[in-house]
């Protein structure tokens, strides 16, 4: 059986309830941060945790880049197994590139390098790396020379972190999900993960790892265990102490807390260390405070986060809050609130005003003849269903759907109405006048999708609060098989 993670009061592990609240009222006062799930551990304890229906304890998440450090993870166990060597060239792990890749600066860069974003390349090149090879990135990176000395220069590029994950699987014979399963999550206790993949059946590695929240939070208590679960090592420390520690200098990134240098798929920090990911998927690991946050979310301002964290969370942190009178009734303020948590559902009437008959089996076309910004989305179909409606999205080859109540968010996760898997969503909204307004929340992601239906013109048009950074269809926002 896995070592299971015991639950606690945050006093009775030195944790100040009013400064996790105190982070929380930071959090939602905020309109660029939108949380989605929060897990503290403290001494190995989980001492506060919650999800912001209709998100729950038991979805994955979309974690985009925090996946690196699953990636980086998996490295250590490479290293560890034989199958990988930092020192090695990576074109040495692609024999059949070498006499493609002719300038040295690329034929030099060497795992470590691209572990830690160091391939001496002056920016991004993962669009320049797909055009020059599509079904082979790590060529395609190969055959872009660095402008600078491999291990001189950090910038955050994506082909690093593909050649580091397309390395592991190639030595290995496995999938990354495949190789870390019996490494990692079965011992963590961590239960369905997807990862999203190249066509070419290779997971990303840099991106597309959809997991839990206990996910993220048993990671960092891996590393802030220094690879040890329980009574069992899993990760060696020097793996960790490798990971965790700068690699590299970033001083030209503009938040403070990206531009205090570059571990292996880990970002160094004012305090700790962390993984994270687009629009607010955190790891932050504490080893000062022997603590560890998780957090889930579709928030534009990162860093305002870290900051929030910074500012209410460690203050709270200190022997001196152990448990009396006054810090229990604290704890149990803290507990009603983290188990009610909820995003604002969209506003309007439950039912709409008026032509109600008009509007059971409307259909809705996209306003201007394409609809911006989700090019496959062709109609929005609207049925009434006993006390509610049924909101269809229909593309070319799916059609989701959801259920709208009028109260709050309603979830739906059984097969849509072609066959097909549905994708799991929560719908929320209603009537203002002569328009309905939903909102579509993808619950395996960070995405919220905004509908506003006019009835008059039977057309709608649609928004995204946070935009999915890889193009595709609706059907593509969950979980990969």
């Amino acid at each position: 059986m896995p070592y299971t993670v015991p639950r606690s009061s945050p006093s009775s592990q030195g944790v100040d309830p009013t400064g996790i609240e105190a982070f929380l009222d930071d959090m939602e006062a905020d309109p660029q941060v939108e949380m989605h799930s929060l897990m503290l551990l403290r001494n190995g304890h989980v001492v506060t945790e919650g999800w912001w229906a209709p998100y729950g304890p038991d979805r994955v998440h979309l974690l985009y880049s925090l996946s690196k450090s699953f990636t980086s993870t998996a490295a250590g166990f490479a290293v560890a197994e034989g199958l990988l060597d930092l020192d090695r060239t990576v074109v040495s792990y692609f024999p059949e590139f070498d006499a493609d890749i002719t300038d040295e600066r690329s034929r030099s860069i060497l795992v470590r390098h691209v572990a830690a974003m160091a391939s001496g390349h002056h920016t991004e090149t993962i669009e320049q790396a797909m055009a020059n090879d599509p079904a082979e990135p790590v060529r395609g990176f190969l055959m872009i020379p660095p402008e600078h000395e491999p291990g001189s220069w950090f910038a955050y590029n994506q082909p690093c972190t593909y050649a580091l994950a397309a390395i592991i699987q190639r030595e290995s014979g496995q999938r990354l999900v495949d190789y870390l399963r019996p490494r990692l999550f079965d011992p963590l206790g961590i239960g369905p993960v997807g990862w999203q993949h190249h066509p070419n059946g290779r997971d990303l590695g840099f991106t597309g790892l959809h997991a839990s929240t206990d996910a993220i939070a048993k990671l960092g208590q891996l590393y802030l265990q220094r690879g040890w679960w329980g009574d069992r090592r899993l990760l060696p420390g020097a793996w960790v102490d490798e990971a965790t520690a700068k690699q590299v200098d970033n001083p030209g990134e503009e938040n403070p807390d990206w531009s205090q240098g570059y571990g292996f798929q880990f970002w160094m920090a004012r305090h700790g260390y962390r993984g994270d990911g687009a629009y607010g998927q955190f790891c932050v690991v504490l080893p000062e405070y022997d603590a560890v946050v998780a957090i889930t979310g579709a928030s534009i301002d990162m860093q305002a986060v870290l900051d929030g964290l910074w500012t209410h969370l460690l203050p709270a942190f200190g022997d001196d809050h152990r448990s009396s009178p006054d810090r229990t009734a604290a704890d149990l303020h803290l507990a009603r609130r983290m188990s009610s948590l909820e995003l604002a559902p969209a506003a309007g009437k439950s039912e709409p005003e008026e032509a109600a008959d008009e509007w059971d089996g409307a259909v809705f076309r996209p306003a201007g003849g394409l609809c911006e910004p989700q090019a496959t989305l062709q109609s929005v179909d609207l049925q009434r269903v006993g006390d509610g409606w049924r909101v269809t999205l229909a593309e070319p080859d799916h059609r989701l759907t959801g259920i709208l109540t009028g109260h709050g968010w309603s979830t739906t996760d059984e097969s849509s109405v072609d066959g097909s898997e549905q994708v799991p969503v929560a719908v929320s909204g209603g009537w203002d006048g002569g328009r309905l307004i939903a909102d579509v929340q993808f619950l395996e992601t960070p995405h919220r999708l905004t509908l506003s239906c006019d009835l008059a013109v039977g057309t709608f048009s649609a928004t995204w609060a946070t935009v999915p950074l890889r193009t595709g269809t609706l059907q593509d926002l969950r979980k990969p098989a």
